[in-house]
């Protein structure tokens, strides 16, 4: 590693051990530094399991596969079932157990704008802020109601019932017991369901906030892109410009950005979030740090 790194390595070291408070921001990036590219590439992880709908649709990544026009509701469904199980199916990312080790007795709480569910399997669920939705749910497309509907054994049924076609039988459509709609993944779209459930993962990041702004905060960025930096990037950016006692850590190979205006209170890591999690583990562990917390 260039000793560039190793120099900014030692920094985020550093400041998480000065750290009384840590508020973790990840995005897209936390699964891509995984190998998870399966969202806009023709990865490993697509070609196995959407390789059929790649071969008939021509899509790559499952990005644009929720966009697609379906010549119906079974096919559509094919698709999101497919999707979901591949999801349920994807090993846990070695990203995730390394932020998680350095993390190990701190108080922090994280929040993603992934639907992947990656956090879920490593961080308690009063740590963790989905704020732009989770795939493991359906909601009603109409938003009729304010419910969420956990989904395995929907998911495990409608992928084991695709035909030949990429299609399922129209009676395992899933609808909505109040209204009869059609239900819809719990993620952002045009009917995301900023309901009850939605309102409490803010609710966590908020009391956090309050408990810890005048103490000494970090903000680390993982992973977070220029598609929707008002979610985590700008935010982070305002609070730690404006709490006395706040310090502001991105990594992310292309888009690690450090404003002019937070010089001093911030380090921008542009280098491969798998590599600097990694190093910073082994570099913790070498020098016993991690053992005095």
């Amino acid at each position: 590693m260039k000793w560039e790194y190793d120099k900014k390595v030692d920094t985020l070291i550093e400041r998480i051990k000065w750290a009384d408070a840590i508020l973790v921001g990840a995005a897209a990036g936390m699964s891509a530094s995984c190998g998870f590219n399966f969202f806009y590439q023709n990865d490993s992880y697509f070609q196995k399991y959407l390789g059929e709908f790649h071969k008939k649709y021509r899509y790559t990544g499952a990005f644009n596969g929720f966009y697609y026009r379906y010549p119906s509701s079974e096919a559509r469904w094919a698709f999101l079932a497919r999707v979901c199980y591949m999801e349920y199916e994807c090993e846990t990312g070695k990203s995730y157990f390394d932020l998680m080790e350095l993390l190990k007795g701190k108080n922090y709480h994280i929040m993603t704008t992934n639907q992947d569910f990656q956090f879920t399997r490593v961080v308690p669920e009063e740590k963790l802020s989905a704020i732009q939705g989770d795939s493991r749910y359906y909601q009603c497309s109409r938003r009729c109601h304010d419910e969420i509907f956990y989904n395995k054994d929907m998911v495990y049924a409608m992928n084991a019932a695709i035909d030949k076609n990429l299609c399922i039988p129209t009676d395992m459509i899933p609808h909505c017991p109040q209204c009869g709609a059609e239900l819809e993944p719990w993620v952002r779209g045009y009917t995301f369901l900023e309901g009850e459930k939605y309102r409490d993962e803010y609710r966590k990041i908020n009391e956090f906030l309050e408990q810890n702004k005048n103490s000494r905060i970090l903000f680390l960025e993982l992973g977070v892109g220029r598609m929707t930096p008002m979610f985590i990037q700008q935010p982070f950016w305002n609070m730690t410009y404006s709490l006395p006692q706040a310090y502001y850590i991105t990594i992310n190979p292309k888009d690690a950005l450090l404003p002019g205006e937070l010089e001093g209170k911030g380090t921008a890591i542009k280098e491969d979030i798998a590599v600097i999690l990694k190093r910073a583990v082994e570099k913790r562990k070498k020098s016993g740090a991690g053992d005095e917390e």
